[in-house]
């Protein structure tokens, strides 16, 4: 300790002052002094002395992001691109969040492969196509699952490195206004130093009460993205679009699925008209749906799951026998063990970080985005929020305008919508006008045998300004973001109908309703 000492009180040991205006060897020099004290032997056994130099002659970061999922890889990345320096903490060891590793990704993987699979079961023999011995291997489809998560995942660390972000691997919490301590994945814990911090924490899988998740017969969607087999019978408790996209997957598997949810209707914010033509589709497709039912209980029998349920009102109790329960309710925000009350950082009634129009929290060091904070818990609303926050904390103007976040159902058919339902523009009181276009009036459509589905626009009846659009068909998720550069300039109708749109494709159907808002369609 004596010989590190008199090192570091060399004077090739002092350095300059930093750009903060903080000598960055004072601390150090400090400690110094102190380990040549007769005691200072016994601080620097305690304290690890070659550690504590470390990190007291550690520059502080311009930011310090805790949580690599969509929002806070995004983030950290893009403020390093504004010229900041920053340090991404991430427990998982691997970047990507829950978005990557467990949910919108693989989910996207599975929902696509068992698509396929389906296809060519159900109707490649319309196409001409004969296939013998079809057969599935769902370890090769979980293989190809995993080998698209981990080229992002080391696709995102190949980003950090690139724009010089260093990544961090360990449980983050604050220890401060601008003080991030890090339990490391290795072992030891660090401690890093920021002028300004963001929380980009993510959510968690709600648990329904009185029902343990095992991950094996009762599963949440981190579960029901692992199953080794295919379950003879599936129980799908939540009509969410987490919970119908999963159970999609292991109905063209060969599952037997019963949604069960609590509410009336499957995914309450969907436009209810295009609502009912979307469940039409996914009971076709020998889904079940039980509604306006409470799930009670849920017990591991055997090699079953026997659940109670009863009207959501009272009423006679039901008895459901599967082989997997998947619980999808929803999420809420991860905001446990991450020291916010010692920090000072306030939380909402509903358990969201409070925060200001800039993304500050009530401690003014510290930002918070995603689903952490209000607004719909979607992968690529947490990525506008972060680079918007950052843009911020750079002086620049950061903006993300919640009414144009589309949201998209990755079943087939698809559905998806941005703005105004029809429900919530007659709630407002406002004059409005219809358009709708049915798929199997489009060309494309039509020759591909994948024509279910509508296109519907919502505008205002005054200035035909675009406040809503819905479309229930294949690739709804590419064709509504369209629907979404157009409502955030503020077009009418009128202005996407006026617009070439190639021919033959999906995208004239998003034309001719938008024709059919403002006048009338040609093709219907």
């Amino acid at each position: 300790a004596g010989t590190l000492a008199r090192e570091l009180l060399s004077p090739r040991s002092v350095q300059p002052r930093s750009s903060c205006g903080q000598s960055s060897s004072s601390m150090a020099l400090a400690l110094a002094r102190r380990a040549l004290h007769p005691g200072g032997v016994t601080v620097a056994r305690s304290y690890n002395l070659a550690r504590v130099f470390s990190a007291a002659t550690a520059p502080q970061d311009d930011l310090v992001v805790i949580g690599g999922g969509p929002g806070g890889y995004v983030a950290a990345i893009k403020a390093a691109q504004l010229g900041m320096s920053v340090t991404c903490v991430e427990k998982r060891g691997t970047l990507g969040g829950t978005c990557l590793n467990v949910g919108c990704i693989p989910s996207k993987a599975l929902l696509h492969a068992s698509h396929l699979y389906a296809e060519a079961r159900d109707n490649f023999k319309g196409y001409g196509i004969e296939v013998e011995g079809l057969k599935l291997d769902l370890a090769g489809m979980m293989k190809s699952k995993e080998d698209a998560v981990g080229g992002l995942t080391k696709g995102i660390e190949g980003l950090f490195k690139k724009n010089k972000v260093k990544y961090v691997k360990g449980w983050g919490k604050l220890a401060g206004p601008h003080e991030v301590s890090v339990d490391l994945n290795d072992g030891g814990t660090q401690s890093i130093s920021a002028k300004n911090i963001l929380l980009a924490t993510g959510s968690e899988v709600t648990p329904l009460p009185g029902v343990t998740i095992d991950e094996e017969k009762i599963v949440s969607s981190t579960g029901a993205l692992a199953l080794k087999e295919v379950p003879a019978k599936m129980v799908v408790v939540g009509g969410g679009i987490i919970g119908l996209e999963m159970g999609s997957v292991w109905s063209r598997l060969g599952s037997a699925v019963t949604v069960v949810e609590f509410l009336p209707n499957i995914v309450p914010a969907m436009d209810a008209e295009v609502r009912k033509t979307f469940q039409r589709a996914l009971t076709k497709q020998k889904m079940k749906f039980k509604l306006g039912y409470a799930v009670k209980s849920a017990e591991v029998q055997g090699d079953g799951v026997t659940l109670a349920i009863e009207k959501a009102g009272g009423g006679d109790t039901e008895t459901l026998e599967a082989d997997v329960v998947l619980v999808a309710i929803g999420r809420r925000p991860h905001t446990e063990g991450l020291g916010l009350d010692a920090a000072g950082v306030k939380l909402n009634d509903r358990g969201r970080v409070e925060v200001d129009s800039s993304f500050r929290t009530s401690v003014p060091s510290i930002y918070a985005i995603g689903d952490v904070i209000e607004g719909p818990m979607l992968a690529h609303k947490a990525e506008e929020d972060g680079i918007a926050c950052v843009e911020t904390i750079a002086g620049k103007h950061g903006h993300v305008n919640y009414d144009t976040v589309p949201s998209i159902v990755y079943t087939h058919p698809e559905m998806a919508w941005v703005g105004l339902t029809e429900e919530q523009v007659k709630e407002k009181g406002i004059e409005y006008t219809i358009g709708k276009f049915p798929f199997a009036a489009n060309s494309r459509a039509r020759t591909n045998h994948d024509s279910e589905g509508v296109v519907k626009f919502i505008a205002d009846k005054k200035t035909d300004k675009i406040l809503g659009l819905h479309i229930l068909g294949p690739n709804a998720g590419e064709l509504i973001a369209e629907g979404v550069l157009a409502m955030e300039y503020g077009a009418s109708s009128e202005d996407i109908a006026r617009v070439c749109h190639g021919h033959p494709t999906l995208t004239e159907a998003v034309k001719e309703a938008a024709m059919a808002t403002y006048d009338k369609p040609i093709h219907f």
